[in-house]
């Protein structure tokens, strides 16, 4: 079993405990297999008591009341201890969630710590926490005056996937935290290994007892969260499934709720573009992270005089992936996190087989690999966008192609989805391609490969089944704000 310098016990009123189940659950490398850790299974009981110990400290503690700029000094520390730290974050990341080691220290670690820093240095100063209401005449009744407040929300659960797991948690605890909320994280039961170490950051910061609480567990622990009355926010992120289960279970105690689901993201190639361009995103959108990521372009939408010639771009580009141990600096994409989520994929790839899309390369095993969870990177052209493989996520490194003729057909396939978490448009005509950005029906939208960064002060969502709300940056801290009116007569 892999050591980590870390201890994996849950962490509850700023106390670490192994919980009252007596049960453990093992988190296996899904690269090699092999054993990496046991951390305790939180019964009931021991979610039901980081709940109560958010509860106490934000009616009771002084994190709620603090100013911004006292939460945003003991973000800071909290940031400084993540970059003193960050070696053993990625190399958890690794072992866990079967990163790359490229996508483990960017994507996976070094941005979240970004975004705490931005969050905590820019958008907390400059965020208009409360304002003055001009004195306003009402007629017949008078005049009156007052202050518009931000305030928080109260205690959130806050519920991660498995695909990123430190990033995730962290997207929903920096602006919780940054609110002045309190917080109860649960990881997935796969990962759980880096939302636990924020245990020991919580501790490094000086955060108030019960302020951030971390709890493992599974359906019945998320449950517990998502129905406890004490419970006023819920954030989830994962699949539109269990995000319809939460949205529904949150509904009778009407929490608030922010979602961020499922994606089949589209990528407009015009006959103008940047092939090369176009050919590396479609690629990143089928690898990076073995296609495990809900805003990844998967479904590439070409003008037909141009189809032929990016998908030789596209298929070249794949044949000089390297699939392998994570842990191994040449591997450009590791594993799925389970052997689960590997059939799932493989009975999709054989469902496109079915439907008579054309199987262009991968859809196999990648030779030489005996253990771990691969799939070779997969591309299916002469796809139709009402098959299943054009409308359902695969979370796994494939791709289907799907040709047009015009920008209008190109923008209704596009919007021919459940989805609308994310696409991409490519084309040397900016202005035709914002104007084809505008019209997506998707949250994000990329022109020409983006800039290459997630950026912090950009708001993240989905439009229709794709989630509610929006997180990052100012639109995330939003989220985590009550507004509250607070009226007086004008003298």
């Amino acid at each position: 079993m892999t050591a980590f310098s870390f201890s994996s016990q849950l962490y509850i009123d700023g106390h670490r405990t192994d919980g009252e189940s007596g049960t453990r659950t093992t988190v296996h490398n899904p690269a090699t297999e092999e054993q990496i850790a046991d951390v305790p299974r939180a019964a009931l009981p021991d979610v039901r008591r980081a709940i109560e110990a958010a509860r106490r400290a934000f009616d009771d503690g002084p994190w709620p009341r603090m100013k911004p700029a006292e939460r945003a000094s003991v973000l800071l520390r909290m940031a400084e201890e993540m970059e003193r730290r960050l070696p053993d974050i990625v190399a958890v990341n690794m072992a866990e969630a079967g990163s790359a080691r490229w996508l483990a220290e960017s994507l996976q670690t070094s941005v979240p710590v970004a975004h705490l820093r931005d969050m905590a240095e820019r958008v907390m100063p400059a965020f208009p926490w409360d304002r003055p209401m001009d004195p306003t005449v009402t007629p017949g009744i008078g005049v009156s005056q007052g202050q518009l407040r931000r305030e928080p929300f109260g205690v959130c659960a806050l519920i991660a996937a498995y695909n990123f797991p430190f990033f995730l948690s962290m997207m929903k605890l920096i602006p919780a935290l940054a609110a002045g909320c309190t917080a109860v994280l649960k990881p997935a039961p796969a990962t759980p290994l880096e939302s636990l170490l924020i245990g020991d950051f919580a501790d490094a910061a000086g955060l108030p007892p019960g302020v951030v609480n971390v709890v493992t567990g599974d359906v019945d622990c998320g449950t517990e969260l998502t129905t406890n009355p004490m419970v006023d926010l819920v954030s989830f992120t994962g699949s539109d499934d269990v995000g319809r289960t939460v949205y529904s279970q949150a509904a009778a105690s009407m929490k608030k709720v922010v979602l961020e689901l499922g994606g089949k993201s589209a990528n407009v190639v015009r006959a103008d573009a940047d092939l090369d361009g176009a050919a590396r995103s479609a690629i990143a959108g089928i690898t990076t992270h073995a296609g495990q990521g809900c805003s990844l372009l998967t479904r590439t939408i070409v003008h037909e005089s141009v189809h032929d010639e990016l998908v030789q771009r596209i298929l070249d580009g794949l044949a000089a992936v390297t699939v392998g141990d994570p842990a191994t600096e040449t591997t450009t994409m590791g594993p799925l996190i389970s052997e689960a989520q590997r059939d799932k994929v493989e009975k999709l790839i054989r469902t496109g087989q079915e439907e008579a899309a054309h199987l262009a390369c991968g859809g196999g095993r990648p030779p030489g690999l005996q253990r771990g969870h691969f799939v070779e990177p997969t591309l299916f052209t002469g796809v139709d966008n009402a098959m299943t493989i054009a409308r359902t996520e695969f979370f796994g490194p494939v791709g289907v192609v799907i040709a047009f003729r015009g920008d209008e057909e190109a923008v209704r396939i596009a919007n021919d989805s459940p989805y609308g978490l994310a696409a991409g448009v490519w084309s040397a005509d900016t202005a035709t391609a914002h104007a084809i950005a505008c019209r997506l029906r998707s949250g994000t939208v990329t022109i020409n490969g983006g800039g290459g960064g997630v950026n912090p002060r950009a708001a993240f969502g989905g439009y229709k089944q794709s989630g509610i709300g929006r997180e990052w940056g100012e639109f995330g801290l939003d989220e985590y704000l009550e507004t509250k009116t607070v009226n007086w007569a004008a003298r």
